[in-house]
């Protein structure tokens, strides 16, 4: 089994890739913010602790010292902060740190690179949307992404280190955050009150959040280079799965489609055709 160096290990996303990780028997390395190993759900027992204020702002010979002994790196940690992220100034901070960090893995003999971006650098609407569609990032966060993937996969090329890129789209389950679609919508009907919801006509792709840390770890597994989609590949609109949660409470009565004001940004399809190949 690899050593695997993860960052955001305690985030949404981070602690699904984790726990897939250990279930493989991988050898894990976390990069913390003080405090950080209690979030992400791991003893001290069970993985190697780096702890940093901010990772972002270490440098290249920082990190080349504690990616020593690395096989791969899966980098999932950046500034995520709902409300605040899609426009802010931190995505760019978030990008330089991670420049530092590719430079140090290719200075350390890491074999393995996986970043981590999102749907929305694609050019949106579109409802199949492969590694191949046509990109266009609307958000300050997205283009962030796109410019960051774009440097790395120029910066990897020739080093040796296998890149891979894996975009996530729309993840629910575990740790969500409790202003999300999905947790909003069952505490609201499992307490009786009513769900304001737009038309609901809006295709998603829609995949459980452990699902996604299970691909991410798979990525890992079979070194698979390039742009991987971590999708479910199940388009649905909005109006279906609020109905589907509805029915799990018995109250369909409660959702208000047509009440909640759209989002200008708010794409009308975002689903995808996941590409990740299966671990031998």
């Amino acid at each position: 089994m690899a050593t695997i160096l993860l960052t955001g290990a305690s985030g949404f996303v981070g602690r699904q890739i984790a726990k897939a990780l250990y279930r493989q028997g991988h050898g894990l390395k976390m990069v913390l913010r003080p405090g950080g190993l209690v979030r992400s759900g791991f003893s001290a027992d069970g993985v190697n602790v780096v702890e940093t204020t901010d990772l972002f702002a270490e440098d290249s010979d920082w990190w080349a010292r504690h990616l020593e002994g690395v096989d791969c790196v899966i980098h999932s940690a950046w500034y995520v902060e709902p409300g605040k992220y899609l426009d802010s100034p931190a995505n760019i901070d978030c990008a330089i740190g991670t420049l530092a960090m590719a430079d140090a893995a290719i200075r350390a003999g890491v074999r393995h690179f996986i970043g981590i971006g999102t749907c929305f650098e694609y050019r949106l609407p579109n409802a199949e949307i492969t590694a191949q569609s046509e990109l266009g990032p609307v958000t300050l966060y997205a283009a962030a992404k796109l410019a960051l993937y774009q440097m790395l996969d120029r910066r990897f090329a020739g080093s040796g280190v296998i890149f891979t890129w894996a975009r996530l789209f729309y993840l629910f389950g575990e740790g969500e955050h409790p202003a999300r679609l999905f947790p909003t919508l069952h505490r609201k009907l499992s307490a009786g009150e009513p769900m304001l919801l737009s038309s609901g006509d809006k295709i998603r792709d829609f995949l459980d959040v452990a699902i996604a840390g299970e691909l991410i770890a798979t990525l890992a597994q079979t070194g698979q280079a390039g742009v991987a989609n971590i999708c479910s590949g199940r388009p649905v609109t909005i109006r279906d799965i609020a109905l589907e949660i509805a029915d799990i409470h018995g109250r369909r009565d409660l959702l208000e489609f047509g009440t909640a004001t759209v989002h200008p940004r708010d794409p009308a399809a975002v689903a995808g055709q996941s590409n990740v190949l299966p671990a031998k």
